[in-house]
């Protein structure tokens, strides 16, 4: 006997004593009862087709009737999901969304950082399916998703916690060593300088003029942490100051002025690059985004769901371009060659006509 037909007989075995008229399943699906769905999905035996509960196809026999908690157990056993009404798709679909969202709020909870394996096995799906099924929807790996909630809860107890060491263990890390090894580029900034709400946090800055427009360009002890374009200067300093409110700004010295004259010069011709240091921040899913954007080559265009489908989350568009959106490093992070789908030039952070500028002298250069 085949490990399939196996599986049908056992639960045509463990289902035949509900497939009854008072079964509340039966009930559900007799009256197409939306409410049901994600609670169970039914299969005809005669059809080799499973349906949610609210499927509107013709009433079955329920003799030919068996119930599963899952769509995946349904598809285990052998059965396809309707097609007529795509309700089995849909439920499919609901029982991802619902294990995906259990497993975020194990990752938030859990103190400690749990592996693959048991995450998978808390909700029921195999460790490969859960790890491709929760990176589409979510943009990030379960271990991803996992160190920023535990990063999220560092920033929270270092403000708390009576010290830095209380605040790192109170946030599940197993020692302060682990923690030290990735606290500057998680924070921005020292722990102290943190606690501190970044008041002793230092950015120097400059503003220049382009062919774009006035352009500000800051730097913490870390790299460039801003480069804003616009047209006028009161208004960059603003954007400066409301991205890093408890920084300590300060004018730039001779040596930051020549870093601002390449700057502009990159600006101005970006296929020459710039051999400069970045202070990069933002969530893991927008590093992941910005990283992409960085591979993208001077002349070349790329869609939103391009890049969606590189960082592996072809669900996550509207994410895309969120994280392009957020960018506060112009031209180093090139979100200027992100166009929609149909060729169009889209919206840009510091306007579309810059946009449209910049990716005009990329293709003659």
């Amino acid at each position: 006997m085949s490990g399939k037909t196996q599986v049908i007989n056992n639960t045509a075995a463990v289902n035949s004593s509900c497939v009854q008229s008072q079964d509340p399943r039966w009930q559900a699906v007799v009256s197409c009862d939306a409410k049901a769905d994600g609670r169970f999905v039914y299969a005809v035996k005669t059809t080799g087709i499973y349906c949610a509960p609210s499927c509107p196809s013709r009433q079955p026999n329920p003799e030919n009737i068996l119930y599963f908690d899952n769509p995946e157990l349904a598809e285990q056993a052998g059965f396809r999901p309707c097609k007529r009404c795509r309700q089995g798709l849909i439920s499919l679909a609901q029982f991802h969304a619902q294990r995906v969202t259990q497993a975020c709020r194990l990752l938030e909870e859990s103190a400690e950082m749990l592996t693959l394996n048991q995450l998978a096995a808390e909700v029921g799906i195999s460790a490969y399916h859960f790890h491709r099924l929760f990176k589409a929807q979510t943009g990030v790996t379960p271990k991803e998703y996992q160190q920023a909630q535990r990063a999220r809860r560092v920033r929270e107890k270092l403000a708390d916690s009576a010290t830095i060491t209380e605040a790192i263990h109170a946030a599940g890390y197993p020692s302060d060593g682990r923690f030290y090894e990735t606290s500057a580029a998680m924070l921005g900034m020292t722990p102290q300088n943190f606690r501190s709400g970044g008041r002793y946090v230092r950015v120097w800055f400059a503003i220049g003029k382009s062919s774009l427009g006035d352009i500000l360009v800051a730097e913490s002890q870390r790299g460039i942490c801003a480069i804003l374009l616009g047209d006028d200067p009161e208004k960059l300093i603003s954007e400066l100051q409301n991205s890093f409110p408890q920084a300590e700004l300060l004018g730039g010295d001779p040596d930051f002025e020549q870093r601002i004259a390449s700057i502009v010069g990159f600006v101005e011709a970006p296929q020459i690059g710039l051999d400069l240091p970045l202070d990069i921040r933002g969530t893991a899913f927008q590093q992941r985004v910005w990283q992409a954007l960085r591979d993208i080559p001077p002349g070349d265009t790329v869609s939103y769901a391009e890049i969606a489908n590189k960082i592996g989350s072809p669900k996550s568009v509207r994410a895309v371009a969120g994280a392009c959106a957020a960018n506060l490093l112009a031209v180093a992070i090139p979100c200027h060659r992100v166009i929609k789908t149909d060729g169009n030039i889209s919206g840009y952070r510091w306007g579309v006509e810059r946009k449209r500028s910049l990716l005009a002298r990329e293709e003659k250069g």
